[in-house]
């Protein structure tokens, strides 16, 4: 079975097969989040302090950490992106244990935070584009880590689910000629939003089996991909992430803070028995059930977190909150 081994200086994810589905949160992104990025430029930090706390406490196993900001005061991502990440990772880390996703389109950047994260981090990411493939691979078999592969190239991103599978195929081979073996290339095939292509849950689905049984990796995906520019999105993200599940993908980066969603993932994971005897399933019902009284899904969470799992009829029964870590 192929696993893809993760690493923080404390705890170890296996991304695999047979393992429960790998959440990679996806929150401490500026792209598309004005208020962060801007508190990012004038060096404020307490959004990434909260985005990480809470994201570790509803679930995420790993925490992706992207720095894209484009400063007002300076443009050039490849001067002020590589420090502002590898304070991030640094910040990151010192507050989690888990481990963490290195995120951008700045090699610059992807080395500054390899150099700073411990353990084994997973990088994000590289395409079949020949300039990155140039770029990247030499880093991931620099720093012995795992690499998102994204399945598209030169050409820009395919509609066809052949062509994104042979872009795939190019880039684990390639990683091959660097000694980059293939359990540590994890494949996103991209998904396509279902609002544009009706069949694009069928392709994703289609491609990820074959992924698996023709390539031998793991998978991933940004999951919210799905639902883009329709009405109730999480709706439509909760039922594709278990079908998902179901075809085999072993992960995906996503927004954890989101009660419908998780829930979607934990029932998967004990339906494909990779919850023994749904242990998981009973300790998130019960955050569910104060959800229900009226308590944010990030509070209960910390609060099961903190009594051992319980929630509120967990061993100390108290509202303390403290930090994961």
């Amino acid at each position: 079975m192929t696993r893809t081994v993760l690493e923080s200086k404390s705890k170890t994810v296996t991304i695999g097969f047979d393992e429960p589905f790998c959440v990679i949160g996806e929150r401490i992104n500026p792209t598309g989040r004005k208020v962060l990025a801007a508190q990012l430029e004038a060096g404020d930090f307490s959004t990434v302090e909260k985005d990480a706390l809470e994201q570790v406490a509803c679930g995420a196993m790993v925490l992706d950490v992207n720095a894209g900001v484009v400063y007002n005061s300076n443009p050039d991502p490849n001067q002020t992106e590589p420090p502002l990440m590898r304070k991030m990772i640094e910040l990151v880390q010192g507050l989690v244990d888990v481990p963490l996703c290195i995120d951008s389109s700045v090699p610059g950047a992807l080395e500054a935070g390899l150099a700073a994260a411990e353990g084994r981090p997973l990088l994000n990411s590289v395409t079949g584009e020949e300039e990155r493939l140039e770029a990247i691979l030499p880093l991931v078999k620099k720093y012995n880590v795992p690499v998102v592969a994204i399945s598209n190239d030169d050409t820009g991103i395919s509609e066809d689910p052949d062509v994104r599978f042979a872009v795939a195929k190019k880039i684990v081979e390639r990683a091959a000629d660097f000694g980059i073996p293939a359990h540590d290339i994890v494949v996103d095939p991209l998904v396509m939003p279902v609002g544009a292509m009706a069949s694009a849950g069928q392709q994703v689905f289609a491609l990820v089996r074959k992924l698996r049984e023709e390539l031998g990796v793991n998978t991933t995906c940004g999951a919210s991909n799905i639902s883009f520019g329709l009405p109730h999105r999480h709706g439509i993200n909760a039922a594709f992430l278990p079908m998902a599940i179901g075809a085999g993908m072993t992960s995906a980066i996503m927004n954890p803070v989101r009660p419908v969603e998780m829930e979607a993932i934990r029932a998967a994971n004990f339906l494909m028995n990779h919850d023994a005897n749904g242990s998981e399933w009973i300790k998130f019902s019960r955050v569910l059930d104060e959800v229900k009284e009226g308590i944010p899904f990030p509070e209960a969470s910390q609060k099961a977190a903190q009594s051992g799992g319980g929630g509120r009829r967990g061993r100390d029964g108290g509202g303390r909150r403290r930090r994961p870590g």
